[in-house]
C-alpha cells in the first residue's frame, strides 16, 4: 500500500498542476464559452478524487466498502474517458496538456496496479475504515483533497454559471 500512496501522490500532485496552470491560468476554463460540459465533469471527477484521495489518506475501505472503493475508481475512469472526448470536441488541447494527461494516466495505472491488490484483500476484512497513516504523503493527500474539493466547487459553479448565461 506504501507503494500505491506515494503514486497517488504523485498523481494528485500533477493534477493540481495540470489544474492550476492548464485549466485556470493559461486556458482559463472556468470563464470560457463552451466548456460548461467539460466544467460539469472535471466537477464530478473532482468530488470523487476528493473522496478517494482523501480517505486513502488515512483509512482503508474494508468488507463491502471495498466495493464502493472499486465502483469510485470505476466511475473516475468514465468520467476521464468522456472528459477525453469533450476536450476534444470544443477545444485543441495545448501539447503540453496533452503530455500532462498522458503522465497522469499512465501514472493512474501504476496506482491501481499497487492498489487493486490491497483493495481485494480489504474486501475480505470485516466491513469499516479501518486506520492508516502514511506519514508525509498521507498529508500531502489531505490538503490535495480539501484543494480538489474546493477546485470542484468553482468548476460546478463556473459551469453552472455559464448555463444561465445562455438562457
Amino acid at each position: 500500500m506504501t507503494v500505491a500512496v506515494w503514486i497517488l501522490m504523485g498523481q494528485a500532485c500533477l493534477g493540481a498542476f495540470d489544474t492550476l496552470y492548464y485549466h485556470e491560468y493559461k486556458l482559463k476554463l472556468p470563464s470560457t464559452h463552451g466548456t460548461a460540459a467539460e466544467l460539469f465533469f472535471h466537477a464530478s471527477r473532482d468530488f470523487l478524487y476528493a473522496v478517494i484521495i482523501g480517505s486513502l489518506a488515512w483509512f482503508t475501505w474494508q468488507g463491502a466498502l471495498a466495493y464502493l472503493l472499486l465502483l469510485c475508481l470505476a466511475s473516475e475512469i468514465v468520467i476521464t474517458l468522456c472528459d477525453f472526448v469533450e476536450e476534444d470536441r470544443v477545444r485543441r488541447l495545448p501539447p503540453g496538456e496533452r503530455v500532462m494527461h498522458s503522465i497522469m494516466g499512465i501514472a493512474y495505472g501504476a496506482f491501481l496496479a499497487y492498489l487493486l491488490p490491497q483493495v481485494w484483500i480489504w474486501r475480505t476484512e470485516p466491513l469499516g475504515l479501518g486506520a492508516a497513516y502514511h506519514g508525509f504523503p498521507g498529508w500531502v493527500l489531505t490538503v490535495v483533497a480539501l484543494g480538489v474539493f474546493a477546485s470542484g466547487i468553482r468548476d460546478l459553479a463556473a459551469a453552472v454559471s455559464s448555463l444561465r448565461s445562455k438562457a
